[in-house]
């Protein structure tokens, strides 16, 4: 019994050393899979120097990848084929295009280029504030925001007033028999004889048929505010000006027609998303400065 029990004991402490043995080599084996591919991973990621082109990109400029599907895009573009039916002449012309492109951006980029030309400038704005309205221009705002929209602007969608008025200017040293004499004519222009008796003028700022925003500027704003609420044959109250006391006759007024919301849909939709863009331009304006550091110079302060 007792030899019996000394075998048994040896073969529990050979299996007992067999499995240790067998535990480390697996241990070690996981370590260095695991080093493999960490390291796999560290030189292949994103930013960092490697000898190899990832899967998704054709090429590596100084690192900086150039997009497959890009390339496959020109390609489609430019021949009208995709890249198994494109000669290899085809696509190493894009291919070298592309690459020569990124080549000058990144010497733009080492020249500064964006800071002294105008035209570099200006697309570096174009394309910041088209990334600020892409959310804007791809977003579907609901009817009901848009039927909100032009409840609140509805003054905007009219059709365009047509007027035909005659504007006479008077000294203003006439202002009182000007006034007499508008009481009693009430309607019609002023005869030959009565702008001739008064010192009285055609002054020449608006005659013909026009627009309501063309007789506005012609006549000026406080003419113009006269002017559209005048019926047809109407003499308006004298008005004084700089240049003398002007008297409006109106010939004919045709007054704006309102829209309703289905007959302005688009362009609601068109003025509710200008309106959203100019929003958050004003709004990431406000954040790039009170980011950043700007000395502006004493006179211009």
């Amino acid at each position: 019994m007792p030899s019996s029990n000394r075998i048994d004991v040896s073969v529990w402490s050979d299996l007992t050393q067999v499995e240790t043995r067998r535990s480390f080599a697996l241990l070690g084996l996981g370590a260095v899979v695991g080093l493999v591919l960490a390291g796999y991973a560290l030189f292949t990621a994103r930013g960092t120097s490697t000898l190899v082109v990832p899967a998704e990109d054709v090429a590596l400029v100084n690192q900086q990848p150039i997009s497959r599907v890009d390339y496959l895009v020109l390609l489609q573009t430019q021949y009208g084929d995709d890249a198994s039916h494109a000669t290899r002449e085809q696509q190493q012309k894009i291919l070298n295009d592309m690459i020569r492109e990124e080549l000058f951006v990144q010497r733009g980029k080492e020249l500064d280029v964006a800071s002294t030309d105008p035209d570099v400038r200006s697309a570096l704005v174009a394309a910041v504030e088209m990334q600020i309205a892409e959310s804007v221009i791809t977003a579907r705002p609901t009817e009901a925001t848009l039927q909100s929209y032009f409840t609140a602007h509805q003054e905007r969608y009219a059709s365009e007033g047509v007027m035909t008025v005659r504007d006479f200017v008077f000294p203003a040293t006439q202002k009182h028999a000007l006034e007499e004499m508008l009481e009693t004519l009430k309607a019609g222009p002023p005869a030959p004889a009565l702008l001739a008796q008064l010192q009285g003028k055609p002054s020449g700022k608006a005659e013909d048929e026009e627009f309501y925003f063309a007789a506005k500027i012609h006549l000026g704003d406080r003419l113009f505010d006269v002017a559209k609420m005048l019926p047809d044959g109407a003499l308006s109250p004298t008005v004084q000006l700089e240049d003398g006391i002007h008297v409006l006759y109106m010939e004919k007024n045709k007054l704006p027609v309102p829209y309703t919301y289905a007959m302005a849909r688009d362009q609601v939709l068109t003025d509710y998303r200008r309106e959203s863009i100019a929003h958050l331009n004003t709004g990431d304006e406000s954040f790039l400065r009170k980011r950043a550091n700007i000395l502006i110079a004493d006179d211009l302060r």
